[in-house]
């Protein structure tokens, strides 16, 4: 009798492995310029979400030469988790003095003896004609690093050089970018296209690597020409221009694409890294209660409600989208409003739309709202039979 339970107890077990989910470390970028009480807030919020912090030390000039950050070690060091030092190497810096930028790199490392550095990480996003002489570089900042770990951040247009397995084999590991990777117009984030882009490094990589997954939202100008103005995300950029668009990564879809890679994980996949730690001053960011959600994988409940309110006209309304809860909420994609509402225009991201005879407030950028927190999408003059507005997701 035994024996014929054998294969089902097999089967059984064998489903069970498959459906399992793989546990995958959570590291985040803490992106800053300038450090405030917000960044410290949040690094206290977040620090039993993060194994490591990555966070941005210094960066190039236009002659090449590395300028520091005034980073708050007292507040990383108060979290008790270890630090990876980020360089960013500007992608528009055609070449760079490989003897002064390693002498400048070392020179920080060593700024940094005595505290939980673990690692040094060269950010630099460069066309794949340049990943000859990268690799060159890596190959000299790698053994002057001596044991210290030495990773990379990467492109998806990397895949298609045959140069980029010289890169990886310089390094110890590698963090994927699948956010702000293609032209604007494109979006910031496709959970699809990502997870295609996550396969493929997968299966050219030797080396263990990490995804960096997008936490927030930017703004694009272009001019009547069709040509990039300005992005605008971590700093207000200055910038007028004949069109812009609010560019965001939803939180249900990073969420959809980072259950996608605990279920079904590629090949030498070992973690997830956040672009960029949210803080309670970034507006164009999720809010800590969002961002926990997602990582820890808890329910993303919408909590908006649309309704109006008395404006400063007399005779006329605001339309209020309010969100009750702790999540950031999706905007909606337009707001029905009732029959008796005559006269009416939208604000802040909604425009007045018509269909079928029947007004709308329609959404003309993508966004999301805070939890907690309410937005004046439109204005209505209606009569005193009219109801409230209704949403449509």
């Amino acid at each position: 009798m035994m024996a014929r339970w054998i294969p089902l107890l097999l089967g059984m077990c064998l489903a069970a492995c498959h459906s399992a989910t793989t546990p995958l470390d959570h590291d985040a970028y803490v992106w800053q310029r300038q450090w405030n009480t917000s960044v410290v807030f949040a690094l206290n919020q977040s620090a039993d979400l993060v194994r490591d912090w990555r966070v941005l030390a210094a960066q190039t000039d236009a002659r090449g030469q590395l300028r520091l950050m005034a980073v708050d070690r007292a507040a990383l060091a108060a979290t008790h988790r270890p630090v990876i030092l980020v360089i960013r190497i500007e992608g528009q810096l055609a070449q760079w003095d490989e003897d002064a930028l390693v002498a400048q790199i070392l020179a920080l490392r060593d700024a940094w003896k005595g505290s939980a550095l673990v690692g040094i990480e060269i950010d630099h996003d460069g066309g794949t004609a340049r990943l000859p002489a990268y690799a060159h570089f890596l190959a000299r900042l790698k053994p002057a690093l001596g044991k210290l770990p030495l990773s990379i951040t990467a492109l998806p247009a990397w895949l298609s050089s045959g140069d980029l397995d010289q890169v990886i084999a310089q390094v110890d590991e590698v963090v994927l970018q699948v956010h702000a990777v293609q032209s604007p117009r494109a979006g910031l984030f496709d959970k699809a296209l990502a997870r295609v882009w996550v396969d493929r490094f997968a299966a050219r990589s030797t080396k263990p690597f990490r995804v960096a997954l997008p936490t927030y939202g930017t703004r694009v100008a272009w001019d009547s020409d069709g040509r990039l103005l300005a992005v605008q995300s971590e700093a207000p950029v200055l910038a007028g221009g004949m069109e812009a668009s609010e560019l965001v990564a939803q939180p249900g879809e990073v969420a959809k694409l980072l259950t996608s890679l605990r279920n079904d994980p590629p090949r030498g996949l070992s973690g997830i890294v956040w672009f960029r730690l949210p803080t309670p001053q970034d507006e164009r960011a999720w809010s800590l209660p969002t961002w926990r959600a997602v990582v820890t994988g808890a329910a993303l409940t919408n909590q908006v409600t649309a309704f109006f309110q008395g404006g400063a006209t007399p005779g006329a309304a605001d339309v209020i989208l309010r969100n009750d809860g702790d999540i950031d909420a999706s905007l909606p994609r337009s707001i029905q409003l009732p029959a008796g509402c005559t006269v009416a225009d939208g604000v802040n991201g909604y425009v007045l739309g018509f269909r079928s005879g029947q007004r709308y407030l329609q959404r003309a950028q993508d966004g999301w709202l805070h939890g907690h927190r309410q937005r004046a999408v439109g204005w209505v003059r209606c009569d005193a039979a009219s109801g409230q507005p209704t949403m449509v997701p």
